[in-house]
């Protein structure tokens, strides 16, 4: 590890309205255990190397333990830059990596998933468990209120979020998702496509103002 960062304080402001016009950083949200199938595994490491091919740095939650290990170091394998960002009191629990060439210690879960989202041009969920999805969540919520428009891909692996997408589906019908408020993502099957799809929605498109997306509620 070349850098270890102890931070505190207040959180930066996530008004970040604009998508980026270039990708240089990738949030990959994922368990920190791996999961009872393999192909959970297989993609983890495939996105990995995917970034670390592409010189995009990964940013992730700073553990050494189940598919958050996985990923980090089949990107230090392949010559990658990896940025952990992790919790103090998470330290031992999820065995930080401290191989990364950049570990930020924080204080608490806020003020990491803050500064993962500010480091990040888009964000991945590979499978995992009600820490990944509540982190997806707020990715998504955030898009949907049109605090940011970076990319967001869900990565269904074996169908792993078969039913998180069902029931998106199922709010929609209720019209709790209404027209205008769409809930912004790609979903792809293969871990191969995980980066071509972040290419491909990073084009530059004009985002809703916070003031036009409130008149919808």
């Amino acid at each position: 590890m070349n850098e270890m960062t102890k931070m505190a304080g207040t959180p930066a402001s996530d008004n970040n309205s604009t998508p980026p016009s270039k990708i240089e950083g990738v949030c990959v949200y994922c368990g920190s255990g791996k999961g009872l199938n393999t192909a959970y595994t297989v993609a983890a490491r495939k996105l990995g190397k995917s970034l670390a091919d592409n010189g995009i740095r990964l940013i992730y939650g700073g553990g050494s333990l189940g598919l958050m290990g996985e990923v980090a170091r089949s990107a230090l394998g392949a010559g990658g830059k990896v940025t952990g960002i992790i919790p103090e009191f998470l330290g031992n629990r999820e065995l930080m990596l401290r191989d990364v060439d950049e570990l930020i210690v924080v204080e608490n879960m806020h003020t990491r998933k803050q500064l993962m989202f500010d480091r990040a041009d888009a964000f991945v969920a590979l499978p995992g468990g009600v820490g990944t999805l509540e982190e997806l969540v707020e990715q998504l919520t955030w898009s949907q209120l049109g605090r940011h428009a970076k990319p967001i891909v869900i990565a269904n692996i074996d169908g792993f979020w078969n039913q998180f997408l069902k029931l998106l589906d199922h709010m929609k019908q209720e019209t709790f998702i209404r027209d205008g408020l769409d809930v912004r993502f790609t979903v792809v099957d293969k871990a191969e496509d995980i980066l071509p799809a972040i290419l491909k929605a990073a084009k530059p498109q004009k985002p809703a103002t916070e003031e036009n997306v409130l008149k919808k509620f």
